[in-house]
């Protein structure tokens, strides 16, 4: 469906992107994920138009759209501030970009009604204001006037950054539903790992202009390819020096452990490294406990399910566990 080669992006002497390659599938929900500056909003801007290549092409639909004007590329845009007229209603909101396009008015009014259904707006909100409205009523506006105009694709660059945690949870788990739905390929820019592994068909991850790699939630979260993406999305401990040797792993790279996957007391000790240990401290979050173990030779972070019997309370003795093929190698 889009196609990106060998993308290159400068800012004066800046290279922003260097060469980035990626396909987004038909009706994909494919997210862009990195820290502040890393060049995955730079690169929705190119899908959309709004920055220029130095170098690469894009490809949507095997057509080349690399110097079509951003007006002619069919694409929905949601941006981060919404981008909504404060002096129009919602009605007008949505129905701009038909406006525009000089539909007949009975065309529009019957295209904006049908989306607001589609978005889980009322009818009632069409004559207010757009200021008159919560965060997250604005946000499906702006979702609305994207899609009223049947693109083939919508961008949504960090889409839910301004509203609040709760809110955010709502919305992200609509904005699924909605694409599922409605079955349009979307691309997504998020710099919160939890939204991007919640929402996403597959992610990049971005860094530093470069995508260090490209996978489902499940690939990105437990096959990490490269030690920035291990760090950089989700907890985890680094073994240190002492530990390395005493599992007898290779010296010469760096080994990680997600927090879940050490065992706490394990009834079965069978091809696992054991440490005994003490909680230092825990954090509790519901539905799981996060546990600081130390051991004689580093802190250990464990997450444990919250069964509502065990707790182990600080200075706590335990033993942990620790499987080889959970250690993730780089």
């Amino acid at each position: 469906m889009i196609q990106l080669e060998n993308i290159t992006v400068k800012f004066n002497d800046f290279e922003a992107l260097h060469n980035i390659s990626l396909e987004v599938k038909d009706g994909e929900f494919f997210t862009f994920l990195g820290p502040s500056g890393c060049g995955k909003s730079t690169t929705l801007r190119t899908i959309t138009g709004f920055i220029p290549l130095c170098n690469g092409r894009i490809i949507v639909n095997g057509n080349d759209i690399t110097n079509v004007p951003i007006e002619k590329r069919n694409i929905g845009i949601v941006f981060q501030s919404y981008a909504l007229f404060p002096s129009m209603t919602v009605y007008e909101n949505i129905a701009f970009g038909l406006e525009i396009r000089n539909l007949p008015k009975d065309e529009i009014k019957s295209k904006v009604y049908e989306i607001i259904k589609k978005v889980d707006l009322s009818e009632m909100h069409l004559s207010r204001a757009v200021t008159e409205l919560s965060g997250g009523q604005q946000q499906r506006v702006a979702i609305a006037r994207a899609l009223v105009t049947s693109p083939s694709i919508i961008c949504m660059d960090e889409p839910l950054s301004n509203l609040d945690a709760k809110l955010r949870i709502g919305l992200r788990n609509e904005l699924k539903r909605m694409q599922r739905e409605i079955g349009i390929t979307t691309i997504y820019v998020t710099h919160e790992q939890d939204e991007a592994l919640t929402i996403s068909d597959r992610i990049a991850v971005f860094n530093k202009g470069n995508i260090e790699q490209i996978g489902t939630p499940n690939e990105i979260y437990n096959k990490s390819k490269t030690e920035f993406v291990c760090n950089f999305v989700g907890d985890i401990n680094k073994l240190n020096e002492k530990i390395i040797d005493l599992m007898q792993l290779e010296k010469t790279k760096q080994h990680y452990v997600r927090l879940e996957r050490i065992h706490v007391n394990p009834a079965n000790k069978d091809n696992l490294f054991i440490l005994k240990g003490k909680v230092k401290s825990s954090e509790y979050y519901g539905f799981y406990i996060k546990y600081y173990i130390e051991t004689p030779h580093q802190t250990i972070k464990v997450i444990e399910k919250n069964d509502g019997i065990n707790f182990y309370t600080n200075g706590s003795e335990v033993v942990i566990g620790i499987a080889k093929e959970d250690i993730m190698s780089y």
